[in-house]
């Protein structure tokens, strides 16, 4: 284990530890929502005040305005142009851009050779209905944004302002939105009567509950 710098309290060296396992286990360092959670701290602020003052004794870096913006002190620094700041959709207003600021419920910071084609931006995963994909509820699906997709590809699809990822599969005037789990049955959006607008592709997930990226 590194040294631990002299001025760090008991709890301090704690908080420190947690965020050094979470990026050996997962990758990424915690949130501060994760922190809090597993510390059982009262809130996030309580959470944040240990980070700054571990930032403030040089045990960490902070990028303000990122969710996971942390990194060791003893890890070797990092171009920020191998990083992509990428927005995080939330639950999007009816009839609203799917990319506008309302939307946004964070920004999170990746690798850009994660993955491929290069994504534009994260979609909160709601419920189980893509988990036979892999995709789970709570995970940060990446979106590459384009208005059309090929038949039988996972997709970020409008449907009279509904936003829902299914996979996507069109035959004449009937789209059918697919759902990765039998529990759910297939969407069938009649074209000629029904709005049906290509959002994004998926090209993969984060998994953000404890598990591996896919």
């Amino acid at each position: 284990m590194p040294e631990t710098p002299p001025s760090l309290t008991r709890r301090q060296q704690q908080v420190l530890d947690f965020i050094r396992d979470c990026v050996r286990g997962k990758g990424m360092p915690p949130t501060r929502a994760e922190i809090a959670g597993h510390f059982g701290f009262g809130s996030a602020t309580a959470a944040w005040e240990h980070l700054r003052l571990l930032a403030q004794k040089g045990a960490i870096e902070l990028s303000p305005g990122l969710s996971r913006g942390i990194r060791l002190a003893d890890e070797p620094a990092v171009n920020a142009d191998d990083f992509l700041a990428l927005p995080v959709v939330g639950r999007v207003a009816a009839g609203a851009p799917i990319l506008s600021d309302p939307n946004y419920e964070d920004r999170f910071q990746i690798d850009r050779r994660l993955f491929r084609p290069r994504p534009d931006f994260l979609l909160r995963v709601r419920g189980d209905s893509m988990q036979g994909a892999g995709i789970l509820d709570g995970d940060l699906a990446a979106i590459r944004k384009t208005p059309s997709v090929e038949n039988g590809q996972i997709a970020v699809l409008r449907v009279d302002d509904e936003i829902t990822l299914k996979r996507l599969r069109v035959r004449g005037d009937t789209a059918m939105l697919i759902a990765e789990n039998p529990d759910y049955a297939p969407i069938e959006v009649n074209l000629r009567k029904q709005s049906l607008v290509v959002e994004g592709l998926y090209v993969g997930c984060i998994r953000t509950g404890g598990g591996k990226r896919r």
